[in-house]
């Protein structure tokens, strides 16, 4: 009885507008698929229309706000690469015990996972935009003070907390907008802009400057104040009896939609592969600058400058390549992108020569761009709109353990055989994240797919 009002529903949708991408997109969240596996359909009434990023009006200033925060995301994570030789130089660790920086964030990472959800339902966004920006602001402030290496970690763990509440937040609501896929590769592409500026600002200020390299974080304080400012004045509104009123699908539960997301075989294809491209996408911009130093023979400032190559690229792929996935189809795209990346990998890998490698993780840095955010738009794509917040943000924010725990295998097996050992992970993260991804349910195309790549249908 429910899927006939829901094909009704859309027969009359489609004899209003013809052509709408909006109307059609709306009818795919009404025939989710998950309808074929669940035991209960999605209630009509959860069905509304899908918001804009610029409409109504103050989405325009919460959509900034959602770029400054991947922004200082980004520079969180180029940093790395750019500090830890001047970390191991300062405290006096070799390559494992600096890469212990790495695995307590990936207890924040997990924390955030399991309690996003939560912090939804009961604050609402505007939780998100204040506590994100808060935890990552009060770590900074105490890496800024020169504090001691086991305060150093701690410290990693509390911004990881607060950048994965962040990462699973916006990364969910932007990917329930219209046009995901472009608004997304936007916002990513924020996120490389931080990355790529980070490592030019840390090695600008250590080399030529003379600074220490905890000065840097002088600037993520300001970055954090801005953000926190900004985040809480544009979703102020944005409270947890809206988000409970707008989003969930029984009320008084304030921890189901984690479960169901958690019995749902995407979000788990989702976590893992995240899991697997942002410990790939880490460890390749928080080594590189040691590979070329010591595999390649390049000054300070040369090697510096090839994280800010890479992380450049990331952002332009994030940007060109966001509108080239939606012709192509993400779950094709990604598989095109992942084989593109592995033979710029093998590039860099196999031709001993500083500025060819430059150039070729450059363009590493490119194909591995789009990859996140394309992810996201297939995971709204055959996920149904109630299980968004719970299965994008905990695969997001799961997944960021990968940039934990992969970097700090790097430099654990870098310690015994050497820093040349980056290239031979990094390839076979990238071939297990291919063989990952070709697991995901297939979304099946129609003749009604419009021209943003919004399916009326999907299959598994």
């Amino acid at each position: 009885m429910e899927n006939g009002n829901v094909e009704k529903c859309s027969q009359s949708l489609d004899s209003i507008s013809k052509g709408s991408g909006t109307e059609k997109h709306l009818r795919s969240s009404e025939r989710p698929i998950h309808e074929k596996n669940e035991s209960h359909p999605l209630p009509q009434s959860e069905t509304v229309p899908l918001t804009k990023w610029n409409r109504p009006r103050i989405n325009v200033w919460r959509t900034l706000t959602a770029f400054l925060a991947f922004f200082i995301i980004g520079a969180h994570d180029g940093a790395y690469g750019a500090l830890i030789p001047y970390l191991e130089i300062y405290y006096n660790k070799n390559h494992l015990l600096v890469s212990l920086i790495f695995i307590p964030a990936s207890v924040g990472y997990i924390a955030a996972s399991f309690l996003n959800s939560f912090i939804h339902v009961t604050f609402g966004r505007r939780g998100a935009a204040f506590l994100g920006p808060s935890l990552r602001l009060i770590a900074y402030i105490v890496i800024s003070q020169e504090c001691p290496f086991p305060g150093l970690v701690i410290c990693f763990c509390v911004s990881a907390f607060g950048i994965a509440l962040s990462d699973a937040a916006w990364n969910a609501w932007i990917g329930a907008m219209q046009n995901s896929n472009e608004v997304l590769g936007i916002l990513h592409a924020f996120y490389g802009l931080g990355a790529t500026l980070s490592p030019l600002f840390a090695t600008t200020m250590i080399t030529k400057g003379g600074l220490k390299w905890y000065t840097f974080y002088y600037l993520m304080v300001g970055l954090s104040i801005a953000e926190l400012a900004a985040g809480g004045t544009a979703f102020w509104t944005e409270t947890g009896k809206k988000y409970r009123a707008d989003n969930l699908k029984t009320t008084g539960k304030t921890s189901g939609h984690t479960r169901e997301a958690l019995r749902n075989r995407v979000t788990w294809i989702c976590c893992f592969f995240l899991l697997v491209y942002s410990g790939t996408e880490v460890a390749l911009g928080g080594w590189v600058v040691q590979f070329m130093r010591v595999v390649r023979h390049a000054t300070p400032f040369p090697a510096g400058m090839s994280a800010t190559g890479y992380w450049l690229g990331l952002t332009v792929g994030r940007v060109a390549l966001g509108f080239v996935t939606p012709r192509i189809g993400e779950k094709l795209a990604i598989l095109i992108y992942i084989a593109l990346a592995a033979a710029a990998h093998l590039i860099f890998w196999l031709v001993p020569n500083f500025f060819a490698s430059a150039v070729a993780v450059a363009f590493v840095g490119f194909f591995l761009g789009p990859l996140f955010p394309a992810s996201v738009v297939a995971a709204t794509k055959v996920l149904p709109p109630h299980l968004h917040v719970g299965s994008i943000g905990f695969s997001a924010a799961f997944g960021m353990t990968g940039a934990a725990i992969l970097p700090f295998a790097v430099g654990a097996v870098a310690q015994a055989r050497g820093v040349f050992v980056l290239m031979p992970i990094v390839l076979s993260m990238l071939v297990l994240d291919g063989c990952i991804w070709c697991t995901l349910p297939s979304i099946q195309k129609g003749p009604d797919e419009d021209q943003d790549g919004q399916i009326d249908n999907a299959t598994v």
